[in-house]
């Protein structure tokens, strides 16, 4: 085990709601490896998207507001959800590349960001504080048999120049990460591609076209399960299951897991609190039937 790390933590809205064990699975994982996620003692939501027209501070209004409550806790913030992560992200480079931008959010919410936090993905901090080998050395339960797909999709990747993770045409640390954790990785063709986001609110038949090629393309390389650390993802990947079995009689539909709900169970967490029940479609069938 590591020695305890402090950095601050945005959970964030949708990980308050239906997607509690993304939240709580990181939580007890996080412990097992000696980070300390100190949540913010006041956050509010970042606004869920970034705003693409320059000049429309009111859309990152939300976002600065939360850097400049984690800048006054610590130096270090980190999150889980893709989107949250690309707002916050870009909403720190945007503040700090420009001085007057900055100066007017700043007037706007009576506050004095100065652009002092990092911001991570929790991905970053595990390999970055923890590394991905002490996190192999503290596995329990290794994830032997599982054939594992890692989804990226946009928000982690893109922009590169002000997000990027990792490589945006070729990343591996998604799959460095679950390859620590003993599974079989599976590389696949669509895992940086768009799974729809937001306009699964007015196009839902298209959304269900792109998730569902992502999900194929996923299963066509041999995947049992899809691994994502995005709720919105999760949730559109899940909806075209359906669909995607109409449209190709060949696919059974197959489980989408959060990231950090494999980590634990690879830590050896109780499974009862890593919240597999509450996915569209269920897990543990996985597992029971891999002797895990």
């Amino acid at each position: 085990m590591t020695k305890e790390k402090d950095i601050g933590y945005y959970p964030g809205c949708t990980l308050n709601t239906v997607a509690r064990g993304f939240d709580t699975s990181t939580r007890e994982s996080a412990k097992i490896l000696g980070i300390n996620l100190k949540e913010l003692s006041q956050w509010n939501c970042c606004g869920a998207v970034y705003p693409l027209t320059p000049d429309n501070l009111m859309g990152v209004a939300g976002a600065a507001k939360v850097l400049s409550a984690a800048e006054k806790e610590g130096e270090r913030l980190t999150t889980l959800c893709s989107f949250c992560f690309n707002v916050l992200k870009r909403t720190k480079t945007g503040l700090d590349r420009d001085e007057e931008r900055r100066r007017v959010v700043n007037d706007f919410h009576e506050i004095d960001y100065s652009g002092g936090v990092k911001v991570l993905h929790f991905l970053e901090v595990l390999k970055e504080d923890v590394g991905f080998g002490k996190i192999k050395e503290s596995v329990k339960t290794p994830l032997k048999g599982l054939k594992l797909a890692p989804y990226y999709g946009c928000m982690l990747l893109r922009p590169f120049e002000e997000v990027g993770i990792d490589d945006h045409e070729n990343p591996t640390i998604f799959e460095d990460f679950l390859a620590t954790l003993g599974c079989e990785v599976v590389r696949y063709p669509k895992r940086i591609d768009c799974c729809g986001a937001h306009i699964s609110v007015s196009e839902k038949e298209i959304v269900a076209v792109m998730s569902g090629n992502v999900l194929l393309s996923a299963f066509r390389n041999g995947a049992e399960a899809l691994i994502t650390s995005c709720p919105l993802c999760l949730y559109n990947i899940e909806r075209s299951e359906e669909a995607l079995v109409k449209r190709e009689p060949a696919f059974k539909p197959i489980p989408v897991v959060y990231f950090s709900q494999i980590l634990g169970l690879a830590l050896g967490q109780d499974r009862e609190s890593l919240g597999f029940e509450r996915n569209m479609y269920d897990f543990r069938p996985l597992l029971k039937s891999k002797g895990l």
